[in-house]
């Protein structure tokens, strides 16, 4: 839909097309699915944007595809931006140069000064229109002219439920029943491992399961559940079935599954997910969507048809002539007389121009006042000019993560050590399994399926006795749930656990800090985890399972490229810090969201260990040293984490040193702890309840991760705005204040640049999908958020909600982007991308890879550039 469109004020609907494919359903079903998002458990949280299917629209589109249908606002409302405008944020020049591109690129038949004028007044925000009602005779003539010319600009009417049809006649008892049902049935078969009783016969499909027992559902009318219960057999009979019953067009199907999607977008979003987890249950979407629409017919069955609802021609002008009489300074009477052909110029604009274009105007600006400020900040002459002046002792490789950036830039003050930017999983597509675990995560972008699979293993007899030791622990934990959820020792259970929990809760909550560090190490004293190593060499498995391991050729090709990926090809130091990163909180459901977005919502230390245990295989070296890329001797790969929460960098993975790599590694450990408490003094101050007086800044962060009351351990990645791909020279000398994912590429060494869209489709994609998660929670936070964690409950293992019959809530928490009730952290802007290279680099890049192209020329990402000369141009 575009706002110049021109459309008749009642459109006509077309007959009903009869289909009887399945493969046209599920075709349809597949279309409809791309307005919603894959939502997995929050146990393994990543970002994901809620708009990953619909970036061929453009932002705005979308913005008011969602505002029609479910009244949510994907622009930052007008408190939101005239806060921003107070803090400096958004200057009036942009806001200037946005109005006038705006009138631009519109095609109307008035006065540009008139046009102008009017633009401008409605874009100050700060006179509404008045709720005063205007005079009928006026408006009737008005309307009379615009009817005669038959010279309406009504937008195209939007699909919706009849259920929605009838909630806009205003009776939503259908709507919000047929949504309490769905999710009651959700979590039943969705439920993971809180469910005493599980939803029978839940393995063959979630409408099987669900209309085996529907027809015992009280809740329901005894002839709701009879025509329920006597449907179709299978889901794709039973949707088609519906559709056709209440004669929706064949035309509007998938517009029409699109708003029942809409309605539950984290419900659905978990059966979305779920049907592309796994072959069996393939088609749990569309078995989602046979029980809600077959419901929805059976619960609207008796009050059709419903009445035909034709817009109203003077509640859809008379705010359009308001608007004109308010900003235009015109009075009605003077509207009134304009001719006709004049007057429908007039009401074009002011339809054109409405709230969803002038905050569209108001963030555009937003985002270019950041751009600019970035702009002026790295390409200053010192920070281009830059070289490192010293040998390098030390090299650390840190993910792109924002975080990062201010502990390296601490950690290169500190000493002659040098930082690279890289993805968190360091270029290697593996599932991983931890320590007598049997549970493989995927640790790499959500966006990619792993090729292989690499363990945690240790020797036979210590891997024995650590598993009889961790039995132990969780027989506790299993027999503790067991005797909660039966009857007789419920009864028994707080007299038995309660000194010993009562204990733990009033250390907990009055000594978090010291009670937290006690309990782990008792855990960790008990269960001494054994010295483990990788399954690294290639093993034997069936057809059907990852292989386990990498062959010589695969070790030697995933190091070259995640090397070339990081420009590490050449002046090794003696020391390379392959360090991941994850977080650590106490009683945080949402604990993987500040772990590694690039490694599918999990630490990345494990991946940091795999990487640097191939880049010390002598054959490895022995086969890139052919090839041109010639690690020294004595140059030592080792492991270490960057634990977010608390600033500190923890060895992981530290082999045997060569003698220039012990000196080395001896004067990184002389500053780590200096610096930890740099980088802890920068960012502590920044949130929002810690007393202005602090002293030990670093023991602030370590209570923080161990008290299970604070609602914000960390800030995460509130803040992000820009990812910049290019040399850390450019940056080197800037206080990038966290809010920068730092990438480095030497365009000099990417010829064809196959590097450069590697980065962009890989980690700047992952980049794009975070800063669209923290954008969507910040301006939705009830619908693409999940609210206030102080309100939210646990539900099925798998997610969270809102009291007890919510919607799956999707996204971040209130706490994660707001600073208060009334104040945002995070500024909702869109991803500004910053690629140090040639404007041919640039080019190129925008016409092999559409996908991006898309999203730049559709505002779901920004982008600039840099050239060798320091010239900075923007491209959106």
């Amino acid at each position: 839909m575009t706002m110049n469109s021109t459309l008749t004020l009642n459109p006509t609907l077309t007959t009903n097309t009869a289909f009887t494919s399945t493969q046209s359903l599920n075709d349809l079903v597949k279309a409809a699915s791309k307005v919603i998002s894959p939502l997995g458990p929050i146990s393994t949280f990543a970002a994901r944007t809620p708009w990953v299917g619909m970036e061929q629209e453009s932002f705005e589109e979308v913005a008011r595809r969602l505002k029609t249908i479910v009244d949510v606002d994907i622009y930052p409302n007008e408190f939101v931006l005239r806060s921003a405008q107070n803090r400096g944020e958004i200057r009036q020049e942009f806001l200037e140069i946005q109005l006038q591109k705006w009138l631009d690129s519109q095609s109307l038949d008035i006065p540009h000064d008139v046009a102008e004028r009017f633009c401008r007044s409605a874009l100050l925000l700060d006179d509404p229109l008045p709720s005063k009602p205007l005079e009928i005779s006026e408006l009737k003539k008005i309307i009379k002219k615009v009817s005669h010319f038959n010279c309406r600009i009504i937008k195209k009417q939007t699909v919706k439920t009849f259920s929605q049809r009838m909630e806009q006649l205003g009776d939503g008892r259908i709507a919000k029943d047929l949504n309490r049902h769905m999710i009651k049935w959700c979590k039943l078969f969705l439920d993971d491992i809180q469910a005493v009783w599980s939803m029978p016969n839940r393995e063959n499909g979630f409408y099987d399961a669900w209309r085996g027992i529907i027809k015992y559902d009280p809740s329901l009318k005894s002839t709701v559940r009879k025509k329920l219960n006597e449907g179709p057999q299978n889901a794709d009979d039973a949707l088609m079935n519906a559709l056709q019953e209440m004669d929706i067009p064949f035309k509007e199907i998938q517009e029409y599954l699109e708003a029942h999607l809409y309605a539950l977008p984290g419900w659905a979003g978990m059966m979305l997910w779920r049907s592309q987890q796994s072959a069996k249950e393939h088609s749990l979407l569309l078995e989602y969507l046979a029980v809600r629409v077959s419901m929805e017919c059976a619960l609207i069955k008796p009050y059709l048809p419903l009445p035909k609802q034709d817009i109203d021609a003077k509640a859809f002008l008379e705010p359009l002539v308001s608007a004109w009489a308010q900003w235009g300074d015109m009075p009605v009477s003077l509207i009134s007389q304009l001719p006709p052909t004049e007057l429908e110029a007039y009401l074009t604009l002011a339809y054109r121009f409405d709230k969803v274009a002038r905050y569209r105007l108001w963030l555009e600006a937003w985002e270019k006042t950041y751009e600019d400020q970035l702009m002026k900040l790295i390409t200053s002459k010192q920070s281009i000019v830059r070289k490192m002046d010293k040998t390098v002792m030390a090299q650390f490789v840190f993910c792109i993560d924002v975080r990062s950036e201010p502990f390296r830039r601490q950690l290169e003050q500190e000493g002659p050590f040098e930082t690279i930017g890289a993805a968190g999983f360091f270029g290697l597509p593996i599932a991983t399994t931890k320590l007598c675990s049997h549970h493989s995560h995927n640790s790499l972008p959500v966006m990619f399926n792993p090729q292989f699979k690499v363990k945690e293993i240790s020797s036979d007899i210590e891997l024995k006795q650590y598993q009889q030791r961790n039995q132990v622990v969780n027989s506790l934990s299993s027999t503790f749930k067991t005797m909660k959820h039966s009857l007789p020792s419920s009864m028994l259970l707080p007299e038995i656990s309660g000194p010993w929990l009562g204990v733990q809760t009033l250390a907990r909550s009055f000594i978090p800090k010291w009670a937290g560090s006690t309990f782990h190490k008792i855990q960790k004293k008990w269960l001494r985890k054994p010295f483990t190593k990788f399954t690294i060499e290639r093993e034997h498995t069936i057809a059907s399972e990852l292989p386990i391991g990498f062959t010589d050729g695969e070790k030697v090709n995933y190091v070259r490229q995640a090397l070339k990926m990081m420009g590490l090809t050449n002046h090794f130091a003696p020391i390379v810090v392959i360090c991941g990163h994850g977080s650590y909180s106490t009683n945080n459901p949402y604990s993987s969201a500040l772990d590694c977005g690039a490694c599918g919502g999990a630490s990345s230390g494990f991946n940091a260990r795999v990487f640097a245990s191939l880049c010390n295989l002598p054959k490895v070296r022995q086969t890139l040293e052919k090839e041109g890329i010639s690690i020294p001797e004595d140059t030592v790969f080792v492991a270490a984490e960057h634990i977010t929460t608390t600033d500190e960098l923890k060895w992981l993975y530290v082999p045997e040193l060569s003698n220039t790599a012990k000196d080395a590694f001896n004067q990184v450990e002389s500053i780590l702890l200096k610096v930890s408490e740099k980088a802890n003094a920068e960012r502590i101050p920044q949130l929002p309840n810690i007393h202005l007086n602090y002293k030990k800044p670093k023991a602030e962060a370590e209570r923080f991760a161990e008290d299970w009351s604070e609602v914000r351990p960390e800030w995460g990645l509130a803040g992000n705005a820009a990812i910049i791909i290019g040399e850390r020279r450019l940056t080197q000398d800037c206080n990038l204040n966290g809010r920068v994912f730092l990438h480095n590429y030497n365009w000099q060494n990417d010829k064809n640049g196959d590097l450069l869209e590697a980065i962009i489709n890989g980690p700047g994609t992952v980049c794009e999908w975070i800063n669209l998660q923290y954008y969507a929670s910040t301006v939705a936070p009830h619908y693409y958020g999940s609210g206030s964690k102080t309100t939210q409950t646990v539900t099925a293992g798998i997610g969270v909600m809102q009291g007890n019959a919510s919607d799956l809530l999707i996204g971040l928490p209130w706490q994660s982007v707001m600073q208060s009730d009334q104040n945002i952290y995070h500024s909702p802007i869109r991803l500004l991308v910053v690629i140090q290279a040639p404007r041919e680099y640039v080019e190129r890049t925008l016409s092999h890879n559409q996908a991006f192209n898309q999203k730049v020329q559709n505002g779901w990402v920004r982008l600039a550039s840099i050239d060798p000369e320091g010239i900075w141009e923007s491209w959106s």
